[in-house]
């Protein structure tokens, strides 16, 4: 199990956007067993609301930030998709070493 921790910089956390970033990351957990903290950063800058997170992975960090002019919901959106496509490449390559095959001497 993972922890998930949310703030926001001149952003107010509400009820909302917590269970949108929740059910977001709980679609990340499925993709991954090993997440073990997610740190995820809201800010508002402007016009632009920008949604940044952090996964900690045993010996790996998956970093994606993503702007949204218009909502936090579609920065967050599209942030959780740069993750996903992350982690799914992270399962790749790990996959890949483990079933390389023994040279025979």
């Amino acid at each position: 199990m993972y922890t998930i921790n949310i703030t926001g910089h001149h952003v107010d956390v509400t009820p909302a956007l917590k269970e949108h970033i929740n059910e977001k990351m709980d679609k990340l957990g499925r993709l991954s067993d090993q997440i073990t903290t997610i740190q995820v950063t809201l800010m508002q800058d402007n016009n632009e609301q920008k949604a940044e997170a952090t996964i900690h992975l045993p010996g790996k960090e998956l970093f994606a930030a993503a702007i949204s002019e218009n909502r936090m919901f579609h920065a967050i959106d599209a942030m959780t998709d740069k993750l996903a496509r992350q982690i799914d490449k992270h399962k790749t390559r790990q996959n890949a070493n483990h079933q390389k095959p023994m040279v025979a001497s």
